[in-house]
């Protein structure tokens, strides 16, 4: 494995190019010319054009929806740096897709982040830079170094600004619970924390049971890794209102909406979503009730740290 490059360079995939264009501007560097396009039968063509021999490279690239397609950009690009000489490539991975199979919950089940992580090894690269993954066993299943990017810090910025009085953290459910605690921990004050206790008949299918905490009178801000179709978040918010509960804020890392998720949420008792900007919303699901911050200057810091050398935790 290389342990450095002589200069950073950062390119883009499809996935994320309004990101890496904050990112690279971060950074004080200007992204590397490159072209990801598609031949007539739907095979993926790369174009790059200036030299990436002997430098530090990060490959910006998302793997959500259309996730085969933006997986095998990021496999084909790091196959492309690595066979054109980079110093060292580093994927940088805002949000990993397949990441909630992380498990046989059952008989004859696939553990496709475990999958994908070999992949993204087999294909060159030398490290990986995400964020919030939805299991962080999954660090473990990398035999390359992994870097652990940590979202709830700007969502709890974006909170101490607001200055909101009488708050309770809720964790959608028991999984989400030291999340949620150490968001707590970092907005100012002594916010306490609740816990929804729900089943899940079916995936993508959510039942609230009960509450764990107090909630009547506060106002409160449901906190979770990711919103996929939103009816967890949704079915909690209306949960919490009959318990109670007076203004319901939501916030996540990782923005999936997928399915019925806009138009649930529209529909909801939640007053305001505050999502990161590890995944590119297109701009018919950026509705009035959704807010995007953005990681740009943490991954930045944490680029610049890694081609120095030095820890990244200390980001945090």
């Amino acid at each position: 494995m290389n342990t450095s490059g002589s200069e950073i360079k950062i390119i883009a995939g499809n996935s994320s190019k309004e990101l890496a264009k904050k990112i690279a501007d971060y950074v004080g560097v200007k992204l590397l010319d490159c072209e990801v396009s598609k031949f007539s039968d739907g095979e993926i063509c790369l174009n790059m054009n200036e030299t990436v021999r002997g430098s530090d490279v990060f490959v910006v690239q998302s793997t959500n929806d259309p996730v085969n397609d933006n997986l095998m950009e990021l496999l084909i690009m790091i196959d492309a740096l690595k066979r054109a000489s980079a110093g060292r490539i580093t994927a940088v991975i805002p949000y990993y897709g397949y990441a909630r199979q992380d498990r046989k919950a059952k008989a004859r089940d696939p553990i496709t982040a475990k999958l994908v992580a070999n992949l993204i090894t087999a294909a060159g690269a030398d490290r990986v830079l995400t964020m919030d993954l939805h299991a962080s066993q999954i660090q473990g299943y990398f035999d390359i170094p992994l870097d652990h990017l940590l979202g709830g810090s700007i969502l709890a910025d974006y909170f101490n600004e607001k200055k909101i009085e009488n708050l309770v953290v809720v964790s959608p459910d028991l999984g989400s619970v030291t999340r949620s605690r150490q968001f707590a921990n970092a907005i100012t004050g002594e916010v306490p924390i609740a816990i929804i206790d729900k089943r899940r008949p079916k995936a993508n299918v959510s039942e609230v049971m009960n509450i764990i905490g107090e909630v009547k009178g506060k106002n409160v801000i449901l906190m979770d890794d990711m919103i996929d179709t939103a009816g967890t978040i949704v079915n909690a918010a209306k949960a919490l209102k009959k318990f109670g509960a007076e203004d319901i804020y939501a916030c996540c890392t990782h923005g999936v909406l997928s399915g019925p998720a806009i138009e649930r949420i529209s529909g909801s008792d939640i007053k305001e979503l505050i999502v990161l900007d590890t995944i590119q919303l297109p701009e018919e699901k950026k509705i009035e009730k959704i807010q995007i911050k953005t990681v740009a200057p943490i991954f930045g810091e944490a680029i610049k740290k890694i081609f120095t050398n030095q820890s990244v935790s200390s980001i945090f």
